[in-house]
C-alpha cells in the first residue's frame, strides 16, 4: 500500500472513529489477523470512506439507513457515533432512520431510533431539544 492510503487511513479513521465506544471493528479483525485487519482497514477507511464523491456526513447517513434496514445494530451504533462525529446532528439521523420505515418496515425503523436514543443519551444528547 502506498504512504498515501496509509495517511488516508490514519486521517479517516481519526475523524470517523474518535472517541468511539464499544469494540471497533478493526481491533476484532486484529485480533484474529493483523494482516488482515491492516487489508481491511486501508480498503475500508483509507479508500472507500476517504473518498471525496460524497461528503462524510452522506456518506455516513447513507451507513446509518443501511445499517438500519439490515437491523445490524452494533455496527448502526458505532457509525452513528461516527456520525455525529463528521458533523451530522441528531435530527437529522432521525429524519434518516424514519425514512427506513419505507424500505425497511417499521420494526427496522425502531429498532434503529433505539440505537439512535441510546448513542444520543451516551452523549448527553438526549433528549432533544427544538433546536437538536
Amino acid at each position: 500500500m502506498s504512504d498515501d492510503v496509509l495517511s488516508k487511513t490514519a486521517e479517516t479513521a481519526a475523524l470517523y472513529f474518535k472517541d468511539v465506544s464499544g469494540e471497533k471493528p478493526y481491533e476484532l479483525w486484529k485480533s484474529f489477523d493483523r494482516g488482515m485487519a491492516r487489508d481491511l482497514s486501508m480498503f475500508i477507511t483509507g479508500q472507500m470512506y476517504a473518498r471525496e464523491v460524497l461528503p462524510h456526513p452522506v456518506r455516513q447517513m447513507v451507513a446509518v439507513a443501511t445499517l438500519t434496514v439490515l437491523e445490524k445494530t452494533d455496527e448502526l451504533e458505532l457509525h452513528l457515533q461516527a456520525a455525529i462525529n463528521v458533523g451530522c446532528k441528531p435530527r437529522e439521523l432521525a429524519e434518516v432512520i424514519f425514512q427506513t420505515a419505507v424500505y425497511g418496515g417499521v420494526p427496522a425503523m425502531n429498532q434503529g431510533l433505539k440505537v439512535l436514543r441510546k448513542v444520543l443519551d451516551d452523549q448527553g444528547l438526549w433528549p432533544l431539544t427544538d433546536a437538536g
